[in-house]
């Protein structure tokens, strides 16, 4: 290879084949109950779909607490403590829109949940439930997301 070929495939080609996946990071939101363990699913807005609430990290907060600015602006979660690190990551292909999509990392943390509020900012624009944890495994597409899920 030339000097001149090698530096175009550093430079410009690598990057375009070889880029890393954008993150994420998610609220694996639960509580405990008398049968068990419930994990609060919401609904995607564009496909309907059940996920977890998840978002960019947002400038001046970490992971935890960015995970937590999700869970109360996507499902209402009002008061929850996030239990350490994330618990672990799952992938999944994010459509951008005109027929563009990127592969997203998704670090997920766990967050214990004590109070829901009825009025929360896209209250109008998913659903959200409380579902027990094996069943919420069933409800997602994604095979790592679905492995976390039967961990509780």
């Amino acid at each position: 290879m030339t000097p001149a070929l090698s530096r175009a495939w550093e430079d410009l080609l690598r990057p375009l084949i070889f880029r890393s996946k954008r993150l994420q990071v998610a609220a694996l939101c639960y509580r405990k109950t008398e049968n068990g363990t419930d994990v609060l699913m919401i609904t995607s807005r564009g496909s309907g779909r059940w996920i977890l609430p998840k978002g960019w990290p947002i400038s001046g907060k970490d992971g935890a607490e960015t995970a937590l600015q999700e869970a109360w602006e996507e499902a209402g979660v009002k008061t929850a403590k996030i239990q350490g690190e994330p618990i672990g990551h799952y992938e999944y292909l994010k459509n951008l829109g005109r027929g563009r999509a990127e592969m997203v990392q998704t670090l997920v943390y766990i967050a214990q949940v004590s109070k829901l509020s009825k009025s929360y900012p896209e209250r109008n624009q998913r659903k959200r439930q409380w579902v027990p944890a094996d069943e919420a495994a069933n409800l997602v597409h994604e095979p790592k997301l679905r492995a976390l899920l039967r961990q509780l």
